[in-house]
């Protein structure tokens, strides 16, 4: 067995999980490279792999397609698991661990190869986190005067840093958007980033975590392991997590925003004051210098997304608000009584009771989609005074409905509190949908 996790050349290592959305393709082609003889196992067969196996083209691997079998993991000498692999209970993994083989994850790999954990800032969150990480960035590549620096961002955000860690410097910055499934494996080796960031907390991906408290657990990693001289910026539903003695805490209050961006919503306005406590922290600059390099920055696709506008409505695209939490702050964002929301989708076991009386109260329609719609439709039906309500079953007809129902000066608004699994392979593709069905209506 693997007694080094660095010592890859020659050893027998397994991806469980290569993903409809291409998450191992990174990993498995960075373990070729070294040498390992990498087997990689996924429960869905080739023909719905299609766009990963083709990025994997001339790599030299092994597949296993359709199914698991537990002699490839009682065998290995490690299993690499993708985060979206549920590890409770699974036969697979279980079976690996009686026989003593060791289980990592792409994200572990990264961190123990990483030149320089001080160097390592690390964003968590449940709604945020990729713009944050994205805003960060963004202030970093803008520089300071006289600090040439390398700058690297990837982790959930997408993008594999591991097949470049080789490229990363002692004095660069590595900024990453790290999940609560990312940061199980960087638990269990005790790593936290030198800069630890967190957006805010609600209820998420209890399908997976089983309680509120495992989930925020697992979020904490962010900072349990963190030293002295490290920093901490925290936003208000963290400001009680504790921190080792020495860390720079700094805890923003849910009101801590100044117009610094011209994206919508006061929830940017405070991604954006994170952003620019990290780079005061970090001594990047002062709080008006950060501001200004900040200014210009774009947003990210698929996060209240200006999509175009006709008849004096305006179409946004919020398809990666998979969480209650995250629509109520793109509906807040606009004034009360213009939005005309979709929301639903895949259940996570999020409570979604408070979403839709939300919606009801301050919206100006409600259109509900996938498997969740029908609950939604019917909460928010019961609010007294609500907004109309439809249930329409998917994002083609939601969008027709809404488009008919909204008027000059209103917004339609995707920002579904689900995830997309349901009907899509993940919150791109719905998102894609969305904007070709405004973009045929905008160019009638």
């Amino acid at each position: 067995m693997m007694a080094d996790m660095q010592d890859l050349p020659g050893r027998r290592v397994v991806v469980m999980g290569l993903g409809r959305f291409g998450g191992g393709v990174g990993v498995t082609r960075y373990l070729a490279e070294q040498g390992a003889q990498v087997l990689v196992t996924d429960v869905a067969p080739a023909e719905r792999l299609g766009d990963a196996l083709a990025a994997l083209e001339g790599v030299a691997v092994t597949y296993r397609l359709g199914g698991h079998e537990a002699d490839d993991f009682t065998s290995a000498d490690l299993i690499v698991v993708n985060p979206a692999v549920d590890r409770r209970g699974n036969q697979f993994l279980n079976a690996a661990q009686a026989a003593g083989v060791p289980l990592s994850s792409e994200m572990r790999l990264l961190v123990e190869r990483l030149p320089n954990r001080g160097r390592v800032i690390g964003v968590t969150g449940t709604a945020g986190k990729s713009t944050v990480t994205a805003m960060i960035g963004h202030l970093l590549q803008r520089g300071s005067a006289g600090e040439p620096r390398g700058v690297w961002v990837g982790g959930n955000i997408g993008g594999s840093l591991l097949e470049v860690v080789d490229e990363i410097a002692r004095p660069d910055w590595v900024v990453l958007e790290l999940s609560s499934f990312m940061m199980a494996d960087l638990d269990a080796i005790g790593w936290s980033p030198g800069v630890a960031v967190v957006t805010n907390i609600s209820d998420n991906h209890l399908d997976r975590h089983g309680t509120m408290d495992a989930y925020v657990a697992a979020k904490q990693t962010i900072v349990r392991h963190q030293r002295s001289g490290d920093h901490a910026v925290l936003g208000p539903d963290a400001a009680d997590w504790p921190t080792a003695a020495g860390v720079g805490r700094m805890v923003l209050g849910a009101a801590t925003y100044a117009d610094v961006i011209s994206l919508p919503g006061g929830h940017n306005q405070f991604n954006a004051m994170l952003a620019i406590s990290v780079g005061e922290a970090i001594g990047l600059g002062g709080g008006e210098q950060l501001r200004t390099r900040l200014a210009d920055f774009p947003g990210l696709a698929h996060r209240l997304q200006f999509v175009g506008e006709v008849g004096g409505v305006r179409f946004f695209n919020d398809s990666k608000s998979t969480t209650p939490a995250s629509a109520r702050m793109a509906i807040e964002s606009f004034d009360a009584g213009t939005v005309h929301v979709i929301l639903g989708g895949h259940d996570k076991g999020a409570d979604l009771t408070d979403i839709a009386r939300l919606a009801a109260n301050r919206c100006a329609g409600v259109y509900t989609i996938g498997a969740t719609g029908a609950r939604v439709a019917q909460l928010a039906e019961a609010v007294v005074g609500g907004c109309p309500v439809e249930a329409c079953g998917d994002v083609d007809a939601a969008v027709g409905r809404a488009v008919r129902g909204a008027r000059a000066g209103q917004v339609v608004l995707l920002s579904p509190a689900c995830a997309s699994w349901d009907q899509f392979e993940n919150y791109e593709q719905r998102g894609a949908r969305f904007i070709e069905l405004v973009s045929a209506h905008v160019q009638r």
